[in-house]
């Protein structure tokens, strides 16, 4: 059996991962804004730097020693004891095998047992219902639709 964890995000596993990245067409609802992604340094170091914050938490998702994924507790509010997580997985080779579910698992047992959390949030596409799916085994709460996506809470 491979071996997935989860490990602090750095900027070389940032950069590891977006080099075989490949962008899904099911998280954009408006198809005219799909391009397929082309790796750039420069690209990817801002968007490293633009994710270094308090109320964020950054992990890339490792198989074997492999990034395949990246998955974010954010908008941590430590008052409210709520936090949201977010994953992407790095191409279609990783998905439809039950990693990012784990991956999943593993960042809520984090949140509820490291972080502290009362709460665990999520969003989706609209469209995205494998997402929405991962989210239903997890036990989340549909909440509302607003717009093109759909909201989500955990509640321990």
């Amino acid at each position: 059996m491979e071996e997935l964890k989860l490990q602090g995000m750095t900027r070389k596993l940032c950069h590891e991962l977006y080099k075989q990245w490949e962008n899904d067409e099911s998280i954009y609802m408006d198809m005219g804004l799909f391009k397929p992604y082309v790796y750039n340094e420069d690209v990817v170091n801002r968007y490293f730097d633009s994710k270094q914050d308090s109320s964020r938490i950054m992990f890339v998702i490792m198989l074997s020693g492999k990034t395949i994924g990246e998955l974010q507790l954010k908008q941590i509010d430590y008052d409210k004891k709520e936090c949201t997580l977010s994953i992407h997985m790095q191409n279609d080779k990783v998905k439809g095998k039950g990693y990012g579910t784990e991956a999943e698992r593993l960042a809520i047992q984090y949140a509820f047992e490291e972080l502290g959390m009362l709460a665990v949030n999520a969003d989706t596409v609209a469209k995205n219902v494998r997402s929405q799916h991962i989210l239903d085994k997890h036990g989340f709460k549909f909440i509302r639709e607003e717009g093109d996506f759909k909201y989500y809470q955990l509640r321990r």
